[in-house]
């Protein structure tokens, strides 16, 4: 659910990009995935125009990329997302990924139910990755 002292930040075109939260006497930026968006250049904390900034910067292309999905018993997945729906008032939201089918139309997918905001398992692939690939 998203907490009330968050703002939805929206695109021009009206999609919600992300939301600004209150973070001691300054702001954060979050994402469409509800996790704060954190980089080289961006420590947390900073001024309301700098969090619309960092989320119009980030934007949603982001979602498009593929990502790896962490399990306690196998390799990390190869996935791609595939629905975000943050919760409303009194309403879990959650998080859809599906194994990627690397561009094979006849390849089977499963698809996964996360929480929202995504947990910290599912992340951008590394160098150190191998394939993800379901198929081995």
């Amino acid at each position: 659910m998203i907490p009330d002292d968050w703002t939805a930040h929206r695109r021009e075109d009206g999609e919600v990009v992300g939301w600004i939260r209150p973070e001691g006497d300054a702001w954060a930026a979050v994402d469409i995935l509800g996790r704060d968006v954190v980089g080289a250049d961006v420590d947390g904390a900073m001024e309301w125009l700098d969090a619309e900034a960092v989320l119009e910067a980030r934007g949603l292309a982001f979602l498009a990329d593929v990502w790896m999905l962490e399990r306690a018993d196998a390799p990390a997945l190869r996935v791609r997302i595939v629905e975000v729906v943050p919760g409303r008032v009194d309403e879990s939201g959650r998080t859809v990924v599906k194994t990627d089918d690397f561009g094979a139309i006849d390849a089977p997918s499963q698809s996964i139910l996360l929480p929202w905001p995504a947990p910290a398992a599912l992340r951008p692939p590394r160098a150190d990755d191998a394939s993800g690939s379901p198929w081995g």
